[in-house]
This record gives C-alpha cells, structure tokens and sequence, in this order.
C-alpha cells in the first residue's frame, strides 16, 4: 500500500495565495509579475473557508506563497487562523517588503521556516534575474529573519545569468544565518520557458554546478547549513512521485488543486469540494492512466514540461 493511501489528509499544503508579485523575475515557474492576479483569485472570505477546511482536516503544516504572498491583503489573517491552530507555517517570499516590524510579527506564529529567494550574489546579476528587485531588500529580510528568531531558509534558482556567482551566494546565505539552502536544477516552466534559450544553463555549468555543491555539502565547515539539491531535476522529482506520490498538495490562487507542479492536472476544487473529497481525488489521480502517461512523457522528454501551466481538469475530477 502506498504512503498516501494510509492518511486521512495531506501532511502539506503548499498554498499559492496569488500571481501578483512585485518582481517580474525571468525564471518564475508560476508565470507571476506585478498586475498577474489571477481574475478568479479567492478573495478573504474564501481564502479564510479554505484555511478552516485545512485546521479540521488537520493538516499539520502549510507554505503560504504565490506570487507574492506578503502582497495578499488577507495574507496575516489567514497565516493567524492557520497559527492559532497550531499549524506549523512556512513562507515563500522575495523579502522586498519583510522588514523588521513584520518579522516580528511572524514571529508570533509558529513558522517553521521564512524562505527567501536570493539569486545572485551582486546587485547587478541578482537584479537581472529578478527584474525590479533590490538584492539588499533580500539580505535585509534575511537579517530581519534571523533577529526576530526565526528560522532563514535560502533558494537559488541557477540560469545562465547567475550560476557563475552560485558559491558566493552560499557563501553569504550561511554568513546570514540559514539553515538551508534550496536548489536544483532550473525548471522549463512559466515564464523560464519563454525565455529557455536564454536562461538554461550549458551542460558544463551544470557539470561544474552540482561539483561545487557536491563539495560543499561534503563540507565539515558546511555543516550548519544544510544543502538540498535533491532531486535536482524535474525528472528525478517526476520518477519519485510515481513510485511513492508525496502526502502534499498544490493549492493554486482560485483554489484548484494540481496533480504536481510539473503537471498540467487539476484534481479538484477547494472553493467547490471538502478539502477530503480532494485529498481523494488527488490520491486517486496517481493511478489514473492520464497522469500516469503523462508524467512518463514528461520524464522522457523535457520539451513538455512548459505545459505544465495549461491546467486541465481530469476526466475523473471535472469541475
């Protein structure tokens, strides 16, 4: 039996609050910029029946991100509810807004980790790559983090741009306190997908990329911050999910559930169906034939992978 066949709900919930953001970055998978908000985005009184649905289902731990999610009007209010009912919180953002005053409030709840984008290691490559982002704002937010008490998570999405200062930024998310450091192999998706020529790294950038990592994680002077770049690529992750499909679910801006990020498959609706009647479907949708071929091309053949943003419902879960 699998994993996920024995649980009453998902272990996680990564929740996108919204599209909007503040930054128009070149490799957001999600397709996010400022003005995206999605037409048919939950508003607060949906977004908060969403939120009761995940603390009476007892789900034990839920990412808020987007977009960006400190731009959601009702982003503290659904984090407080989440919180005061013992949730454990992760937040994804940018850290062009988070200073020291809504640090600490964040450090009211129980935040399990603040995660925070820094894709390069000057203001030059950094603001590249993240068109109409200050990497100062994101080493401040950092800052900010850790003075409030707080748990510093790092990510680090490697492009053509960036991957040649890649060590430095290593370098200056454990000199800033992180307890981690995320990567991986960058994603054929959303807006990435659009610009690939430009962005992808070459193979030798790769090769010298996963060596410098390799070397670093093998580090005894590494060893307070821990590097994950495991499974580094989207098919890796793919091949993973099909033989044990994770215990988590993608919550979208409108409330439509994916499949997997990588995928194009809706398997439900929470502004329309309980958060079980989901947890359900998703868990049935990894023996369906659709999702099974279809992860399987997507392990064979990378050109697919930017339909992973043309959402479709499965036959099995219409909306």
């Amino acid at each position: 039996m699998r994993r996920i066949d024995q649980l009453r709900s998902p272990l996680f919930v990564s929740w996108q609050l919204t599209r909007d953001c503040d930054l128009a970055c070149l490799h957001c998978c999600t397709e996010s910029a400022p003005g995206k908000r999605l037409a048919d985005e939950l508003d607060a009184h949906e977004a908060m029946a969403v939120a009761q649905e995940l603390i009476r289902n007892d789900v034990p731990y839920v990412m808020l991100c987007g977009g960006e999610p400190l731009l959601v009007a009702h982003f503290f209010a659904i984090a407080v509810t989440l919180g005061a009912a013992g949730i454990q919180l992760k937040v994804e953002t940018n850290g062009q807004r988070l200073d020291a005053a809504m640090a600490g409030r964040l450090a009211e709840l129980p935040i399990r980790s603040i995660q925070i984008s820094l894709d390069g290691a000057t203001e030059q490559v950094y603001a590249s790559q993240r068109a109409g982002g200050s990497l100062a704002k994101a080493h401040a937010a950092c800052r900010a983090v850790r003075a409030a008490g707080l748990p510093l998570e790092v990510t680090f999405a490697p492009t053509r741009l960036n991957i040649h200062e890649a060590e430095a930024v290593i370098d200056q998310a454990q000199a800033l306190g992180a307890f981690r450091f995320n990567t991986g192999k960058l994603m054929r998706i959303g807006t990435a997908a659009r610009l690939w020529t430009r962005l992808e790294p070459s193979a030798d950038q790769y090769r010298v990329f996963r060596q410098t990592l390799a070397r670093r994680a093998g580090s005894r002077s590494d060893a307070d911050m821990e590097l994950c770049y495991s499974p580094f690529s989207i098919e890796e992750g793919l091949d993973q999910s099909l033989a044990d499909p994770p215990a988590t679910l993608l919550v979208l801006p409108n409330g439509w559930v994916k499949v997997a990020a990588v995928l194009p498959h809706i398997c439900g609706d929470l502004r329309r169906d309980s958060l079980l009647d989901v947890w359900d479907a998703y868990r049935r949708s990894w023996n369906d034939a659709v999702v099974v071929a279809e992860a399987g091309r997507a392990i064979s053949t990378a050109a697919l992978h930017p339909r992973a943003n043309d959402w479709q419902a499965l036959a099995s879960n219409p909306h």
